[in-house]
């Protein structure tokens, strides 16, 4: 239970710091001074030099720095922070007063206070030492005699304690006193506890563990933290706990050390031109740190100045309270100041000028654009010209101005038309870039209809003009144009032109007259005309009268009419500078006539042999229409005669007609039979027309099952063509293919050496610078059978020389011929071949005349081959070695290594 006494009592508060008792009293206000025009303060009766004894509050909100002065500095002395203290040792009996003076360093401006000092009455022994400092005592509650603690109830709450924030000390500076009732017979240990003594943030607040001093540590920022609640207790020296725990509440009390703070330091809005007084703008907010429930916090706005000032220099006002920026007069011209710049004060204390603390802002108001202005033509007048005959062409351009924020709905310029245009000749778009009016041709002028034009042109705005604005005479505006004649093209008259003749004309007939107008009718010109498009080549016309005739005879069922209607095109031409040229068509609508014979259709059919039943429908085609063509009369020809007796025809319909067989079966084969076919025109036609037919084998189905399925029509003149080319194309490739591979392995042959080192001897013919000796004594290597690249050619030999061992003249008989030498290089092949045929013809004469290997040059002595059985060459030589030789040269041993016989 906690109970507020005085004196002696169980509780005992005594103010000790003047600042504490007037923060306890109520919350300052921001005006320069003391707090206290007179302040009473007990003080010990002994001090020593030097010891605090009290303070005095001052408010400077802000100013600047102010010196105190004590008015008996023998005996007290005052720093700056306003602490008074002892000058010497004092011991002060009776009470005493004393005079304290402020002054602004600045403004030279003083403040004056007197403080009562006063002594305790008496000061016995039983008070604790620290009793002496005359604090606020906060008394644990009594309890219970027994020992066990016990709650109490509470009478009523421990007001808190007030300390005002940003003190300038010293520190620590103490605030209250703590203690026990049971302090008198046993020392206690005092602490506290809670955010700021023993919890984050630590150290703001510390208690003297013996006398129950509670101190702040620190200056206090109510911004950071407003209020702290602490818990204090109270133990015995073995930490049992002798009181229940108290609450203290320590509230900060704000000191106006926060300016105004605005959200932008720039601010922008808008408003329409020629609003009306009391038209809202925008709003401007500022914040204060400082208590909001105080004067400290209570911000008033002003508008300082106003830029420019025009057409008045109170243009807006703002609401000192909200920040709202309305405008109080009229005459806002955005053509005339188009933005005002305005400086905004925001100031605490409720807008006290002296006390107060201030901070500024900018708010830029941009006057927007309304269409008070309407667009205005540039002249009265404007002129153009343009040829006939042209279309979206720009005759003239008009200009406007328009005092209004270009590039905006009320700046954009729309021009409409309001007289001289009744058929809707000419429009005016707008140049986006310019502005400005672009008269354009969108329908073709005729300079023979009108040769100037005069239009109402008249210019607004995209959007409305602002209510009670009107448009001026400038904002129509005339323009005259001029059309300027030109050489048009001829046209005909009409176009196209539609005739309707009958078929079969006859040339140079005459068809129609086609002719063209001269549009031009002031220009005197002459009109020729020529043909353009004529798909048969049947018409023609006259140059200059313009009558056409035929050049042929007018066919409709031609394959360049269409739905019989044939179209030609002619051209019209005058002789104006430069000539001008139009063209029109001559569209001939041909009647048909008789003209066409039916044919038979399909051409080629199919029936079995014993078709059940024995029918073929057949129809008939006719070039002509009806009723030139069906119905159509059908009917066998007479001859040959087997047609009537082997075939019927049955007529089905108008078009129709049905064929079969009248025997029960005819051969496979393909038959053509003639039918004679009349159409119904009024003078009809007949034609005789032939039906190939194929009669084959037929299955179940009917279906035939020849295996060569030959269409009735057979194989014409064309395909039998290109079938033969095809096989004489197929032999010629197949007769190069096999030269290609004789050639090839005639060329392998030529490039292997058929060499036997043992029994494969060979003639060899060396080159030497000289021939002497026999063979015989010469050692020859035959297994290097080469020919000598350079060879000497038979061209070069003398005429009328010849050899001694060369044939005779006379006629030879004629031997097998040998194929030609391969290339030079390795002879064995070609000497291999000369052997086999001189061992394998019996008539062979004594001597190799045929074996003719290679011409070896002239002049040697050594002679030729055919010297073996000359008459110059010996009968006494010895051929026995060639038995040695092989079988090869078996035959020529036989011959001159043999007896006489």
């Amino acid at each position: 239970m906690y109970s507020l006494h005085a004196g002696s009592g169980l509780f005992v508060l005594l103010a000790v710091l003047a600042g504490l008792q007037i923060a306890a009293e109520g919350t300052p206000t921001c005006k320069p001074g003391f707090s206290q025009d007179a302040y009473k303060v007990v003080v010990r009766g002994v001090t020593k030099e030097g010891q605090p004894l009290f303070n005095v509050g001052f408010a400077d909100c802000g100013r600047g720095p102010v010196k105190f002065e004590s008015g008996n500095p023998s005996d007290f002395r005052i720093d700056e922070s306003g602490v008074v203290y002892a000058a010497r040792d004092l011991q002060l009996s009776e009470p005493t007063s004393l005079a304290i003076k402020a002054s602004d360093i600045v403004t030279e401006r003083q403040w004056t206070t007197h403080v009562d000092v006063s002594v305790p009455l008496k000061q016995t022994q039983d008070v604790p030492p620290a009793a002496a400092k005359d604090l606020k005592e906060i008394t644990f509650p009594s309890r219970n005699a027994d020992s066990k603690l016990k709650r109490m109830k509470r009478d009523w709450v421990i007001p808190p304690i007030n300390v005002p924030e940003n003190s300038r000390g010293p520190f620590p500076q103490e605030l209250v006193r703590i203690r026990s009732d049971h302090d008198k017979n046993r020392s206690l240990r005092y602490s506290v506890t809670g955010p700021g003594a023993d919890q984050p943030p630590t150290g703001i607040f510390i208690i003297d563990p013996i006398s129950g001093e509670l101190s702040v540590n620190k200056p206090l920022d109510r911004e950071h933290i407003s209020n702290f609640h602490l818990r204090a207790h109270a133990v015995d020296l073995n930490g049992n706990q002798v009181e229940n725990p108290i609450d203290i509440v320590i509230n900060v009390i704000d000191m106006n050390d926060n300016r105004p703070e605005f959200s932008h330091q720039m601010w922008n809005g808008t408003v329409p031109e020629g609003s009306k007084p009391g038209t809202f703008v925008m709003t401007v907010t500022s914040v204060d740190k400082d208590d909001p429930k105080t004067a400290n916090g209570m911000l008033r706005y002003k508008i300082l100045s106003q830029s420019p000032e025009s057409p008045s220099s109170n243009m807006y006002t703002i609401n000192n309270k909200t920040g709202g920026i309305i405008t109080v007069a009229a005459g806002l011209d955005r053509e005339k100041v188009s933005q005002y710049t305005l400086i905004i004060q925001a100031t605490d204390m409720e807008g006290n000028p002296m006390y107060g603390l201030s901070n500024t802002a900018t708010a830029v108001i941009r006057v927007t654009d309304i269409n008070d202005n309407p667009p205005e033509f540039t002249a009265e007048t404007f002129f153009g010209e343009v040829p006939e005959n042209r279309v979206n062409v720009i005759v003239a351009n008009l200009t406007v101005t328009d005092k209004d924020q270009p590039n905006t709905p009320a700046w954009n310029a729309v021009y409409k038309i309001t007289g001289g245009d009744p058929i809707g000749c000419f429009s005016v778009p707008t140049d986006p870039t310019t502005n400005e009016g672009l008269v354009t041709v969108v329908k073709p002028i005729d300079f023979e209809t009108n040769r100037n034009y005069v239009l109402t042109v008249e210019a607004r705005n995209e959007v409305p003009l602002a209510r009670g604005i009107h448009s001026p005479r400038q904002s129509t505006a005339t323009v005259s144009i001029r059309v300027i004649d030109v050489n048009e093209s001829p046209y005909f008259q009409p176009d196209p032109k539609l005739i309707k003749l009958e078929e079969g004309m006859l040339p140079e007939s005459t068809l129609t007259t086609f002719t063209a107008q001269d549009p031009d009718r002031f220009m005197h010109q002459n009109i020729r005309y020529s043909k353009f498009t004529d798909p048969a080549g049947w018409l023609r016309i006259d140059p200059n009268t313009g009558r056409v005739t035929t050049m042929a005879v007018l066919d409709r069922e031609s394959p360049f009419v269409k739905n019989s209607l044939y179209n030609a095109t002619f051209l019209a031409s005058d002789n104006g500078v430069p000539p001008a040229t139009g063209t029109g068509t001559l569209q001939i609508f041909l009647l048909d006539i008789n003209d066409n014979a039916p044919k038979v259709f399909p051409q080629e059919a199919e029936i079995c042999e014993k078709p059940e039943p024995n029918a073929i429908n057949i129809t008939a085609v006719d070039g002509d229409l009806n009723p030139n063509a069906g119905p159509f009369a059908f009917e066998l020809a007479h001859r040959p005669s087997d047609v009537r007796r082997n075939w019927t025809i049955t007529r089905i319909s108008g078009d129709y007609a049905q064929l079969s067989l009248k025997i029960g079966y005819l051969e496979s084969g393909i038959y053509e039979l003639p039918i004679i076919i009349t159409d119904s025109g009024n003078l009809p036609m007949s034609n005789t027309s032939y039906l190939r037919i194929k009669v084959c084998q037929c299955d179940m189905n009917g279906d035939c099952t020849d295996q060569q399925h030959i269409m009735a029509a057979g194989l014409g003149t064309g395909a039998i063509i290109s079938i033969l080319l095809c096989i004489i194309i197929l032999l010629i490739l197949v007769l190069m293919f096999v030269v290609w591979m004789k050639r090839r392995d005639k060329e392998r042959q030529a490039k292997q050496l058929l060499i036997d080192p043992e029994d494969d001897v060979r003639d060899n013919i060396l080159k030497y610078d000289e021939e002497g000796g026999g063979e015989e004594d010469q050692d020859y290597d035959l297994s290097q059978l080469q020919q000598p690249d350079t060879l000497e050619h038979d061209t070069i030999k003398p005429v009328g020389i010849r050899r001694l061992d060369e044939r005779p003249l006379h006629p030879e008989p004629q031997y097998p011929m040998r194929s030609a030498a391969p290339h030079p290089g390795d002879i064995g092949d070609f000497i291999n071949e000369g052997l086999k045929a001189a061992d394998n013809d019996p008539t062979a004469p004594p001597y190799d005349s045929l074996l003719v290997f290679d011409y070896e040059g002239s002049g040697s002595t050594a002679g030729s081959l055919s010297s073996l059985n000359s008459s110059s060459s010996g009968g006494d030589q010895d051929y026995d070695y060639l038995n040695d030789w092989g079988p090869r040269f078996r035959k020529l041993a036989d011959m001159y290594g043999g007896s006489d016989d």
